[in-house]
C-alpha cells in the first residue's frame, strides 16, 4: 500500500461553528484530486459542524487535545471517548503550546497517548526543541527525551497507529522555518529513534510530519526530503485558499 503524505491543519483557538463549516465547504472542491491525506483539527466547539461538512469529502477531522481520563471531576476537559463517539479520528498531543503554556510534561502526554490509542484515536505526537535548547546544541537530547518518555510502554502494535510531528518551537508562529536540510537531518534522527525504540518496519512506515511556519512557498522543498512524510500547518491553515495550495503542492 502506498504511504500517503499527510497535510494536517491545526486551527488552534480560531473559527466559530459557522466559520468551520464554510471553510470546509470551500476547501473540499479545491483538494478533491489531491494525493495526500488531509487532516483538520478545529476547536472543540466546531467539531460537530466540521464533521458534518466533511462528510463525502477526503477531509479527516480530529481534535487538538484531550484528557487522559475517560470521565471524572476535570472541569473544562474532554475525554477521548467523547471525541470518538462524536466521530473524531485523530488527536494532536504534546503540542508545544500545551507543553510550554499549559506546562504539560512528558508523563501526562504519555498517559494521553495511551488513552487515545485505547479509545481508537490516532495520536499525532508533537516533539520539538526551543531556541535556547537549539543554541545549546541540545536538539537531539531534547527530542530523544520527549520521544521516549511520551511513548513509554507503547507496544509495537500500537505504534503502527501513531504519527510523530517535529515542531521546532523556535519556528512556530515566528515566520522562521527550518531549512529543508535542517528539517531532514532532524527527521532522519527521529526515524532512527523509531528504529531504536520499535523496529525497522515501524520506522519505515511511521509518518513524521514537519511543523513550523509551513507556507505554500516552502512546502514543496520540505516534501522533497526523504524522511519528511507530511506537514502540520498552523497559521497558514486558517485561510482555505492558502491551505488548499499547501495541500496540492505537498
Amino acid at each position: 500500500m502506498e504511504k500517503k503524505n499527510i497535510v494536517a491543519g491545526n486551527w488552534k483557538m480560531n473559527k466559530t461553528q459557522k466559520d468551520a463549516e464554510e471553510f470546509i465547504k470551500n476547501l473540499a472542491p479545491l483538494i478533491k484530486s489531491c494525493r495526500s491525506s488531509v487532516y483538520i483539527a478545529p476547536s472543540f466547539t466546531a467539531l460537530s459542524q466540521s464533521l458534518d461538512a466533511a462528510k463525502e469529502t477526503n477531509i479527516i477531522i480530529g481534535a487538538q487535545n484531550m484528557h487522559d481520563e475517560t470521565d471524572g471531576a476535570f472541569t473544562g476537559e474532554i475525554s477521548g471517548i467523547m471525541l470518538k463517539t462524536l466521530g473524531v479520528e485523530f488527536v494532536i498531543l504534546g503540542h508545544s503550546e500545551r507543553r510550554h503554556i499549559f506546562n504539560e510534561d512528558n508523563s501526562f502526554i504519555n498517559r494521553k497517548v495511551i488513552r487515545a490509542l485505547k479509545d481508537g484515536l490516532e495520536p499525532i505526537l508533537c516533539i520539538g526543541e526551543t531556541q535556547k535548547e537549539r543554541s545549546e546544541n541540545k536538539t537531539e537530547e531534547v527530542l530523544e527525551e520527549q520521544f521516549c518518555a511520551s511513548l513509554k510502554g507503547i507496544s509495537k502494535e500500537d505504534a503502527q497507529n501513531i504519527i510523530v510531528a517535529y515542531e521546532p518551537v523556535w519556528a512556530i508562529g515566528t515566520g522562521k522555518t527550518a531549512t529543508s536540510e535542517i528539517a531532514e537531518h532532524v527527521h532522519l534522527f527521529i526515524r532512527k529513534l523509531i528504529l531504536k525504540h520499535f523496529d525497522k518496519e515501524i520506522a519505515k512506515n511511521m509518518h513524521i510530519l514537519y511543523g513550523g511556519s509551513v507556507k505554500p512557498n516552502n512546502v514543496e522543498e520540505l516534501m522533497q526530503q526523504e524522511n519528511i512524510d507530511g506537514v502540520l500547518v498552523g497559521g497558514a491553515s486558517l485561510d482555505y485558499k492558502i491551505f488548499a495550495e499547501i495541500v496540492n503542492k505537498a
